[in-house]
């Protein structure tokens, strides 16, 4: 019998954001299974079942969940098998694996296969949504850290900016900037159309730490719109949104 008291010891741990992830359970136990789905929908994911490896797989080729709870225990094809073949796929989809076995050899197998995290039963819930939160996090860090490497380059209308030279070229000629109105310049215009106030580009640019110095952003703004725009006092690139901050105006990336 599964120690049911073990598994709802403390609360689902408040204030992560999910944005509706999707997570698949796949556990032939119904009792842990509803136990899991019920604290994950509670944290904000959006999760479905599955109590075999068969139908797991299928539902996997169907449509692939943002996160898989995995038994290792299963009717069927097993969660190993399940897990090596979800690894030999085309996409990467996290993997946290669930047993009831405790020994090193186990819980070795299941990560050389490809799982990204491993925890034995009897376990907390919160524990269980915390290390699903975690690894959520690490997802995003990786992704985007991927897009930064992808987005090494932006042109913006005669504008082209090179972050790993750090160099800017205006209409082919080269603007000399300093390194924060680089940073502050980069920041814009890898998020074209966002609205950005003065206290976002301190923390984002200048780094936490720098509240109540607005004004350095107004002084930087000032020059590097010297530096890039044609008409500073009407500016093509860097925008006033009155009342609230500044943007980089919306145009094509390439």
């Amino acid at each position: 019998m599964y120690n049911q008291e073990h598994v709802l010891r403390g609360a689902t741990i408040p204030g992560e954001i999910t944005m509706q992830r999707r997570v698949l359970v796949v556990e032939d136990d119904a009792e842990i299974a509803a136990l899991v789905s019920l604290h994950l929908n509670d944290a904000g994911y959006r999760t479905s079942r599955c109590a075999d490896g068969n139908g797991a797989l299928e539902l996997l080729r169907q449509q692939p969940p943002d996160l898989v709870i995995l038994d290792l225990m299963l009717p069927g094809l097993g969660g190993l098998e399940l897990c090596r073949l979800l690894r030999a796929g085309p996409n990467y989809i996290p993997v946290i694996m669930l047993t009831a076995r405790s020994s090193e050899i186990d819980r070795v197998l299941g990560l050389e296969l490809g799982a990204d995290d491993y925890i034995t039963k009897p376990f907390s819930i919160p524990e269980l949504v915390a290390r699903v939160n975690a690894l959520f996090r690490r997802v995003d860090v990786l992704h985007t850290a991927a897009a930064d490497r992808d987005m090494a380059r932006l042109h913006c209308d005669g504008l082209d900016i090179d972050r790993e030279r750090r160099q800017i070229l205006l209409d082919g000629e080269i603007v000399q900037l300093t390194t924060r109105e680089f940073d502050l310049l980069w920041e814009f215009a890898r998020h074209p159309g966002r609205v950005y106030t003065r206290a976002q580009l301190l923390d984002n640019v200048w780094g936490y730490g720098h509240a109540g110095y607005e004004h350095t952003v107004n002084s930087h703004i000032n020059r590097l719109r010297a530096k890039i725009e044609p008409d500073p006092a009407n500016p093509h690139y860097i925008l006033t949104v009155w009342g609230m901050g500044y943007k980089f105006r919306d145009s094509q990336r390439v």
